[in-house]
């Protein structure tokens, strides 16, 4: 799993384009002031080792979510991080298990629309910790 962490003073969505056939019709836009974005990419060989990862991805969401004071935190699905992609669902899954770890610390969780290419607004500012990257 590849996991690209920016805080940002203000992101935001509007999906495009519907990538996979069954995913959930979605057209909102959406913003938000003061948030932690997850850009997470699960890769094929995570679907040996699915707990594991998902126990280090909330670690270390919840790392980068006490360092930035962050409340809120934003999943995106985003396959550019390897060359190696796992299976949608798989990777769906782990998002899902993620949200709900994360909402039981405490934490206000939004996923951005699984399967759909989005376009996306971004303001992130120029802190320590604003941009991370973790191979877990």
């Amino acid at each position: 799993m590849k996991l690209l962490l920016i805080y940002a003073n203000n992101f935001g969505y509007t999906p495009t384009t519907k990538t996979l056939e069954d995913a959930e019709a979605h057209t909102e836009s959406h913003d938000f002031e003061k948030v932690q974005t997850a850009f997470i990419q699960a890769e094929a060989e995570d679907a040996d080792r699915e707990a594991d990862v998902t126990k280090k991805l909330v670690k270390n969401l919840k790392w980068i979510m006490k360092k930035n004071e962050a409340e809120t935190l934003i999943l995106h699905s985003f396959a550019h991080l390897s060359e190696s992609k796992a299976d949608p669902d798989l990777t769906k899954s782990i998002f899902d298990r993620a949200e709900e770890k994360m909402k039981n610390a405490g934490y206000t969780v939004h996923q951005t629309p699984f399967g759909y290419f989005l376009d996306l607004r971004l303001d992130a500012p120029g802190l320590s910790l604003a941009r991370v990257f973790k191979d877990l």
